[in-house]
């Protein structure tokens, strides 16, 4: 029997010209142009109600051009039309996680086992969920049952690995990862992520001379998957043009859009907590939201997509001149702001009673400059560590290569990226014109509540007891930075000085972060 979404389809893929409107609202998705992208999809799904791809389109378009009821509706269409269907639940569960509507995504994994159970890619999607969730032994259980179907299947033998090393079992992580890599032919991206978690395992081992080794065949291997030469030719075309407008900035100009804010301000007031990447602000991002006033975003692309690609996008685009910036009408910041805003607050629901929104977004830093253009009034909190630290952390991550986490390929990389945030920060400071502060992961380590009474009262708020045990409510919810796994537990300070088992590598490089531990007090490495 023919179902009412094969008809559909198929009607729809009889018509030339039906499947061309299809191709020209996926383009103008693809390009960065959600609003006509969705006219194209509403006026799709009117004609075709049971093709499932296009719903599932239609819901993504609505979410880039933030119009996220609608996109909650597509996505209750999809759910119906794809109940069967694992890797659509899979992708649809993916899409519920970037829209920050956990309880969804959380049932479309599950769903996706539960569609069929003999599905690997449902089981290791709804493992990794579970142990983003810290249940690491039903993430276990999910990932054992792939194995008892096939206990060769290198995927699961991976994820078997990745959560040994997550309960603290390295050693038996390490035995895993070594009889996989001998195993013969691996799929490229299992191959790569081995490596890299082989690094990361002996590390914990306290091989460091193994760990190195491994993470620089794992780097090599990541450039094989992509053309990583292309991305970062995107990357220092970008740097090139941002270095040559603060070089354009001058400190009335700064004055001048500080004395263009709101007045009264918006409320909740707007803090950014950025700094380089790795530099602990997921950590005092959790110590502020502990507060009972504070709402703390995490890792939100409200920022990137709302102002900053939207003001200088990457290149082959123009360079952004400081006089275009400076000539942005009061209309467009406010438009600008406003699509900012609705954006970060995605995840909200009912009215919000928070005195201060708190954005922890690293990557706003290179960025600070658009930032104080749009947002001016807001505050700005700058996250610092010993540089060396920070670029031994970059390095060790295993990211999804775009123009920027390129840049942690090598340590070479990783420290040229480092002295591009920070000459901004730098740039910035110089200029003045905001309301701005440093902090550094040593010294909230070190005492989290002298420090976390400094920091919570340049917010203008008291120190509230519960800041000190925020790892309790880190542990109570899922956190989207990388490291996730470490807010959970009470703070400690056994990242301080990592640097110092690698030193030999970063030997040649020490020069080149020299004046970035001046500027910082990390002149002694303390």
């Amino acid at each position: 029997m023919i179902s009412a979404q094969q008809t559909d389809l198929a009607k729809l893929e009889q018509s030339p010209q039906e499947v061309m409107r299809w191709q020209r609202a996926r383009g103008q998705l693809q390009a960065g142009r959600p609003a006509p992208a969705l006219a194209g999809y509403e006026e799709l799904v009117r004609r075709f109600p049971g093709v499932v791809n296009l719903w599932f389109e239609l819901g993504v378009a609505a979410a880039a051009d933030l119009a996220f009821e609608r996109a909650g509706q597509a996505f209750d269409r999809v759910e119906q039309l794809a109940a069967r269907d694992p890797s659509l639940l899979v992708l649809l569960g993916q899409q519920y996680h970037r829209l920050r509507r956990l309880d969804r995504a959380r049932g479309c994994f599950q769903r996706a086992v539960e569609a069929d159970p003999s599905s690997t890619h449902a089981r290791l999607s709804w493992a990794a969920w579970l142990e983003r969730e810290r249940r690491l032994d039903e993430a276990w259980e999910q990932t054992e049952s792939c194995l008892a179907r096939n206990p060769r299947e290198s995927a699961a033998l991976y994820y078997r690995a990745f959560l040994l090393h997550r309960k603290g079992r390295h050693a038996e992580a390490e035995t895993v990862l070594r009889d996989l890599l001998k195993s013969g032919a691996l799929d490229p991206n299992i191959h790569q992520s081995s490596l890299h978690l082989m690094g990361v395992v002996l590390d914990e081992l306290g091989q460091y001379a193994g760990a190195m080794d491994f993470l620089l065949q794992a780097k090599a291997a990541s450039r094989r998957l992509q053309n990583a030469a292309a991305l970062e030719n995107s990357y220092d075309k970008s740097d090139r043009q941002r270095r040559a407008l603060l070089a354009q900035l001058t400190p009335a100009l700064l004055r001048r859009w500080r004395e263009e804010a709101p007045n009264p301000p918006p409320r909740p007031a707007l803090v950014l907590l950025g700094g380089h990447p790795r530099s602990g602000t997921t950590l005092l991002e959790q110590i502020m939201g502990a507060h009972p006033a504070v709402r703390a975003l995490d890792e939100s692309e409200a920022f990137v997509t709302e102002i900053a690609d939207k003001l200088a996008p990457p290149p082959p685009a123009p360079p952004l001149k400081a006089t275009a910036l400076e000539a942005l009408s009061s209309r467009r910041r406010d438009e600008l702001a406003a699509r900012y805003r609705k954006s970060l607050l995605r995840e909200a629901e009912g009215k919000l009673s928070a005195e201060v929104l708190l954005d922890k977004n690293p990557s706003a830093t290179g960025s600070l400059h658009l930032w104080l253009r749009v947002l001016p009034g807001s505050k700005v909190i700058i996250a610092l560590r010993d540089p060396r630290d920070v670029v031994l952390s970059c390095f060790f991550q295993n990211l999804s290569l775009t123009p920027m986490n390129a840049n942690f390929l090598s340590l070479e990389r990783a420290v040229k990226h480092y002295v591009d945030v920070m000459d901004t920060w730098l740039r910035l400071r110089e200029l003045g014109g905001f309301d701005w502060m440093e902090t550094r992961y040593e010294d909230i380590v070190a005492d989290v509540e002298k420090e976390g009474r400094r920091v919570t009262g340049f917010l203008g708020l008291a120190w509230s007891e519960g800041q000190g045990r925020s790892h309790e409510a880190a542990g109570r919810k899922v956190v989207y930075s990388p490291t996730y796994s470490e807010v959970a537990k009470p703070v400690h300070g056994r990242a301080v000085g990592r640097w110092r088992h690698y030193a030999a590598a970063l030997e040649p490089l020490q020069e080149k972060l020299a004046r970035y531990r001046r500027a910082f007090a990390y002149e002694d490495g303390v």
